[in-house]
């Protein structure tokens, strides 16, 4: 009799493994926009202003618990100031939206694709993606944490690297006091 019970629960220790996610398989877990958040913050020589823009969509790859990739879509027609009101944000909003900054119109959106993930401590990952903001890509590489289901990153993107030229001391001389510095932050906090 104990032989049996014996047998019996190997078959049910092994037929669980067997029908669990295979180890190395790649999970895609999507990215819940609506609780997400994409803080940017700009600076020039007489300050600075901070706003928000809204993730359209994005995801996470996982092998087990370690990241291992993520794409993501911003739409970039959402971009608002929050450090002004009345006027002064419309003006500043729809100047960053213009060909000036961002040309929402012919580039409603900007897309990030992770490239290389290596881990650099518990949690924590160096990566290095793809971002396309006004059709242009170029790479850029920052630190991610992940916490059970939410994720967090800061980078700095400089801007002349995808001709946002306005205000920019890479592009024009002697604009003194109107210059707006070419890096700009972003805060990213997701979950999934």
């Amino acid at each position: 009799m104990n032989k049996s019970v014996l047998s019996l629960a190997l078959a049910i220790v092994f037929g669980a493994t067997a029908t669990a996610a295979d180890p190395g398989e790649i999970v895609k877990k999507e990215v819940k926009a609506e609780s997400s958040t994409v803080l940017w913050k700009a600076y020039k020589v007489t300050g600075s202003h901070t706003g928000v823009v809204q993730l359209k969509e994005g995801s996470l790859s996982f092998d087990g618990t370690t990241l291992t990739g993520g794409e993501f879509v911003v739409d970039m027609t959402s971009l608002i100031s929050t450090d002004l009101e009345g006027e002064s944000k419309g003006k500043l909003e729809g100047h960053l939206k213009s060909d000036d900054f961002f040309g929402v119109e012919n580039h409603p959106s900007s897309k990030l694709v992770f490239t290389k993930v290596e881990a650099n401590g518990k949690n924590s990952y160096e990566v290095t993606g793809d971002l396309t903001i006004k059709g242009i890509t170029k790479p850029v590489t920052f630190d991610v944490s992940i916490y059970g289901s939410k994720a967090t990153a800061s980078l700095k993107v400089d801007r002349a690297n995808y001709n946002v030229r306005y205000g920019s001391g890479s592009f024009f001389e002697n604009l003194g006091d109107k210059t707006i510095y070419d890096e700009f932050d972003l805060v990213v906090d997701l979950e999934f």
